[in-house]
């Protein structure tokens, strides 16, 4: 029987060794059918060139399971240069003597095969511990660092309008855009969510968790209402019709330098028919905007604006987790316990989540109802991304991992967002995920719930 990709908090080294298999498959089909001209593409500061993110990937595992964990020399010997993420600038990358797809792909398989020989042969090795970490840590940062980058690559070739991506594992439909999942019911308005001291971020002994995860801190939070579901595309261009891309007063100072400056009058993949009928742009193909699916490839300040707007606010990411993993308690105020995911313990569902492309794209923001937390929030796993009212910054006692650049060069500038998308992997994400951009990228798959003032 195949792992499914929830079940990889076991200590299963044949599970991770399906998951890595299975991973590996998949970055070769999101770029199968793209030329070595598709696989650079032009020089934008918000995506990279595929062959260097690909030759990256591949870098990344050598390095940490075969270089650093099982001591081997390097496969290539311009690799550093190539390929370190923490050495070479992003704009630089188009500059590099970048190999062709053929050989970028041969070197993933290549670092791949290696991988998966020595994970399976190492025997006693696996438990020794290499700066304090066994090789299944290891093995599950090449795993899920991959995972992070089949995202990257589906949302690059939206952001390029290629074509979607031809997959043979997860998805349901050839396109994005509107696939119905059951069950739904209706989850309108707010949940009400009561105060009290909440333990943020992970535990130890939970498996693996990365370095801005750590550790469980209590906070103490006032009673506060919550959106049961996303914003959707109907609600945002409520907001755009009501002239709230010129409005001043709807802006931060710093979103309305970026609304001047990027001269954004509707969120980006949007156009508006002369019959005033909107259109969304969904890979290489314009489609009738969807009402009730979740407005996506909005940025924090798009989604601020629109909470100014609305006379809400977005939620602070402890409010989110809060939302998402908490139960109440007998007598008022939040139970001790907090949920791995918003149903419960159990791995997600194609009925409780929309994750690992299995829809095409989002589904309407009210269906998956066997998904919801023990508040009545829908969907705070999959389907999108959620902006939170909350710089990136370290957890009390924060001590970064063996990856280093993972997390700390990024506090301070970045804003947090919680759930993961459609596309992101269900062996990946959990309620105390910490995803983390910029406020001004529009590229990634983000939308935004509101809260209550």
């Amino acid at each position: 029987m195949s792992a499914q990709p929830g079940q990889l908090a076991m200590a299963d080294s044949g599970a991770l060794l399906e998951a890595l298999q299975e991973a590996h498959r998949r970055t070769l089909e999101l770029v199968d059918d793209l030329g070595d001209e598709q696989m650079i593409g032009p020089r934008l500061p918000i995506v990279n060139p595929l062959r260097w993110e690909i030759g990256h990937v591949a870098w990344f595992q050598e390095f940490w399971v075969l270089r650093y964990y099982h001591g081997q020399p390097p496969l290539r010997p311009e690799g550093d240069q190539l390929y370190d993420s923490a050495r070479i600038p992003h704009d630089a990358r188009w500059d590099l003597p970048l190999p062709s797809k053929a050989d970028t792909l041969s070197y993933l398989r290549t670092v791949h095969d290696r991988v998966t020989a020595v994970a399976s042969s190492a025997g006693r090795k696996a438990q020794e511990r290499v700066g304090g970490y066994d090789q299944h840590y290891f093995l599950r940062l090449a795993l899920f660092h991959e995972y992070m980058h089949a995202e990257a690559i589906t949302y690059t070739r939206q952001t390029l309008s290629y074509p979607p991506p031809k997959l043979s594992l997860g998805a349901s439909t050839a396109n994005g855009g509107g696939a119905q999942a059951r069950p739904r019911s209706a989850a309108e308005g707010d949940a009400e969510v009561p105060g009290g001291t909440f333990i943020l971020g992970s535990s130890p002994g939970s498996g693996f968790v990365f370095d801005n995860e750590q550790w469980a801190h209590p906070v103490t939070l006032k009673p506060f209402r919550i959106a049961r579901c996303a914003v959707s595309n109907a609600e945002y261009a409520a907001f755009v019709e009501d002239g709230g891309y010129g409005r001043r007063e709807l802006w931060s100072e710093e979103g309305w330098k970026w609304r001047e400056a990027s001269g954004a009058r509707h969120p980006v993949y949007w156009r508006r028919e002369s019959s005033g009928r909107w259109l969304r742009r969904n890979f290489d193909s314009w489609v009738p905007l969807e009402p009730r699916l979740p407005v996506l490839h909005v940025n924090w300040y798009e989604a601020d604006a629109y909470c100014r707007w609305a006379g809400r606010r977005l939620p602070t990411e402890a409010e989110w987790e809060a939302a998402a993993a908490a139960e109440p308690a007998g007598q008022g105020g939040l139970s001790e316990r907090k949920r791995i995911f918003p149903w419960g313990d159990e791995p997600p569902t194609p009925q409780r989540a929309n994750l690992d492309w299995r829809n095409g794209g989002c589904v309407e923001v009210d269906a998956l109802s066997d998904g919801d937390s023990a508040f009545g929030c829908r969907q705070m796993i999959g389907n999108v991304w959620e902006w939170t009212a909350s710089d990136f910054g370290p957890y009390p006692g924060f001590s970064p991992g063996p990856y280093k650049e993972y997390s700390a060069p990024w506090f301070g500038d970045h804003k947090v967002l919680r759930g993961g998308c459609w596309v992101t992997r269900s062996g990946l994400i959990r309620n105390h995920y910490r995803n983390f951009y910029q406020p001004q990228r529009r590229d990634v798959w983000a939308g935004f719930r509101t809260c209550a003032l």
